[in-house]
């Protein structure tokens, strides 16, 4: 199989989080307390790498003549954005203090206040609380973060790190229920969605700061610098949680502009009109915003939504609706999420909807399914809004019932996959006449079918070592049996026929595998490289490719089969030989030693075979896994082909409809996308995905199992406490 980054970095990321929380259980530390010093701990690691990155990358361009050779100054270090470290703030030197100090948690809180000192944007933001720490703790957690692997990290794996920590936190509630934290799939939809590569990206309730942190990745796979493209601006009612964003961006190498304010009541007049786009995910259904205090604010253009008998607003979900829509520029776009409930809300927010509606601003909607977020289980709404949206477009809005689309991660979450967000891009892109992008998408498809089915012969070629091995190993143990006296005849003749047929399965599969690899390598020198981005082109690609998909469907069964039956001929020969080994033990112990038999036992080695069978096991999964991987991302191509077969967007029953205002008002100016798509018809059997199924199974299985034990685990110690 291809070598996974993308496996290790998870790998590594569950890994370090593991590591980290028996930590903290070893200190009798709630996930509260620890939290910031672990994001710290990784802060002070990522610092370290950018540091040293920069540094290499400076003296390679003093060599080569690129820059002149002078001191190195901080200007170099930001240019490359990286913090410029000093001497004590750099991991090496930690670690070598640590090693020697007596006050390590002293030690750690003035090296983040060198920091603080160093960048100004980090003033008073990084931790500094490692006094509740026992020493040998802090040190283990220093530790964790210096592996080698760590040490290698580039910027964007210390990125996923450190937010899958903030996930990992939020899951455990550690701050403010959660909150603070957007799930990246959602932030990512947004921002495939409105594309934000230039001006003022403002989020009003910007928790940690995942939706500039995103954004910057979409505008440096576009090949630009962020830092001169954008300018972020946030604002946050929690003071530590804006800690979190600042050291959130800092450990992506960005700085943004974030206030403390209650957005309610607080905000800059002057970014009013002025953003070009706008990203959020506020907190829903808030009943408790004093109605005076707001009545003449000019983020309401569209009124107030409801006002109780308290002077409250009765749900504040439609201030926040018409905020994000206030601060854009006559350009600008909007993306954020809400509730599922404010889409068909009635009363005075319906109102407010229908004015929104009829600007024609109001873009896509984008339903999406319960358990994606970390700490609520409710489904929720992606809305966006494009104030420059081209006349054609501007009565119609881009329904997306995206509830079938995800994957399940465990019992209670779900996300999206990179294809999933790819595909739902997509589907934008024909919205707005952008078929180049579609087709470029399925091209990438294809060449990813291309790269992975090119990985599949090594795979196989040590699946057919070891099965070959084994074969001989079988040859060996009949031809010994067969001359043993004293077996049992049954069991003999169950052992022999296995491993014959065993050898006659191998025939019918090596006569596959050249058909099928031979038909990968002609698929490969057509269209690694050669594909056309014409929807002719690609659908031709699509029709060669299907013969190969069911015969890899084919050839996986045989794979399966193989190992069953190599499986069963071990198991079988050794229980023969394990009943000969006893029977000659015995005589032995009598004196009649026999040495033909004893050397006839010796000829089969049963520990070797059981070993190359556990071997076999993990090269049939590996060659089942790339085999699975071509067909994976040509079933991309299908999903998008079968739905859109002219690389046009039309209307799909139970995922996408374009809706214009006289429908929208018919159905009360609902913006609910199932209102409109209708229900996706029922698959065929032959589509099912029985392995998908069975994962999400084993993933429910898996996770019962570890809430089972961590019950378990708490009833023990309740007890222990109450004894």
């Amino acid at each position: 199989m291809n070598h996974n980054p993308l496996h290790d970095i998870e790998k590594l990321e569950n890994d370090l989080w593991e590591a980290a929380d028996q930590l903290r259980a070893n200190s009798k530390l709630t996930s509260s307390d620890y939290f910031m010093p672990v994001l710290g701990a990784i802060f002070l690691r990522h610092a370290a790498n950018r540091f040293d990155a920069a540094t290499r990358e400076i003296q390679t361009e003093q060599a080569s003549g690129k820059i002149p050779k002078r001191p190195i100054v901080k200007a170099d270090y930001i240019r490359r954005r990286a913090l410029w470290l000093p001497e004590k703030a750099r991991y090496d030197n930690i670690m070598q203090d640590a090693a020697t100090t007596k006050d390590l948690p002293k030690l750690i809180t003035e090296t983040m206040t060198a920091i603080e000192n160093e960048f100004e944007p980090l003033k008073g933001v990084l931790p500094k609380d490692y006094g509740i720490f026992e020493p040998k703790v802090l040190e283990d957690l220093l530790r964790l973060f210096n592996s080698e692997q760590i040490k290698q990290a580039t910027g964007d794996v210390f990125g996923r790190i450190y937010e899958y920590f903030l996930a990992k936190f939020s899951v455990q509630k550690a701050h403010d229920n959660g909150e603070f934290f957007t799930p990246s799939s959602l932030v990512q939809t947004i921002v495939n969605v409105i594309e934000p590569n230039h001006g003022i990206v403002l989020d009003p309730a910007c928790g940690s700061g995942g939706m500039f942190v995103q954004s910057s990745h979409f505008i440096e796979r576009a090949g630009d610098d962020t830092m001169r493209k954008v300018v972020f601006y946030g604002q946050e009612k929690n003071r530590d949680t804006i800690r979190i964003a600042k050291m959130n961006l800092a450990v992506h190498g960005l700085e943004g502009k974030i206030a403390e304010a209650i957005t309610y009541y607080d905000f800059d007049l002057a970014q009013v009109g002025k953003c070009d786009f706008v990203m959020a995910n506020p907190p829903f259904n808030v009943d408790l915003v004093d109605a005076e205090r707001i009545k003449t604010d000019p983020r309401l253009p569209f009124g107030l939504p409801g006002v109780n008998k308290n002077k409250r607003v009765s749900n504040g979900n439609y201030l926040w609706i018409s905020y994000f829509y206030s601060y854009l520029n006559e350009k600008g776009r909007a993306g954020f999420v809400m509730s599922s409930q404010a889409s068909s809300a009635g009363h005075g927010e319906k109102e407010v909807r229908q004015k929104m509606v009829e600007t024609g601003d109001v873009d896509v909607m984008v339903a999406i399914r319960s358990n994606f977020f970390y700490t609520r289980s409710v489904p929720c709404e992606l809305w966006f809004f494009d104030r420059g949206k081209p006349k054609a477009r501007r009565d119609k809005v881009l329904m997306i019932d995206a509830r079938n689309v995800y994957r399940k991660v465990t019992r209670k979450i779900n996300d999206f996959s990179p294809e999933h967000l790819a595909n739902i891009a997509a589907i934008v892109w024909l919205y707005r006449d952008q078929p180049d992008r579609f087709l470029g998408l399925v091209k990438q498809y294809v060449e990813s079918v291309c790269a992975e089915s090119a990985a599949v012969p090594a795979m196989l070629d040590a699946f057919d070592a070891t099965v070959n091995t084994l074969c001989e190993r079988f040859d060996a143990g009949v031809q010994a049996i067969a001359k043993l006296e004293k077996v049992d005849a049954d069991k003999t003749k169950l052992a022999t026929d296995a491993a014959a047929e065993l050898r006659d399965a191998l025939a019918p599969y090596q006569a596959d595998r050249s058909r099928l690899l031979g038909g990968l390598e002609t698929f490969r020198n057509k269209y690694e490289q050669a594909l056309p981005a014409t929807n002719e082109a690609q659908r031709a690609a699509r029709k060669k490719f299907e013969p190969l998909a069911e015969e890899i469907k084919g050839l996986v069964k045989q794979i399966d089969l193989l190992y069953k039956l190599a499986s069963r001929a071990a198991d079988l020969l050794n229980e023969v030989f394990v009943n000969a080994s006893a029977e000659n033990a015995k005589q032995s112990t009598n004196g009649n030693v026999d040495a033909d038999t004893t050397a006839l036992l010796a000829a089969y080695d049963r520990r070797a075979v059981s070993k190359l069978v556990k071997q076999l096991d993990e090269e049939r999964k590996a060659a089942v896994e790339q085999l699975k991987q071509a067909t994976y991302f040509f079933r991309q191509v299908v999903w998008l082909q079968d739905r859109f077969p002219k690389a046009e967007l039309q209307n799909v029953d139970g995922l996408v409809k374009v809706v214009d205002r006289k429908q929208i008002e018919k159905a009360d100016w609902s913006l609910t996308p199932g209102r409109y798509v209708g229900v996706a018809p029922q698959e065929e059997d032959d589509d099912f995905d029985f392995e998908a199924t069975l994962r999400d199974i084993h993933t429910e299985l898996d996770d019962l199992d570890k809430e089972a034990i961590e019950l378990a685990s708490k009833i023990h110690e309740n007890f222990e406490e109450l004894v």
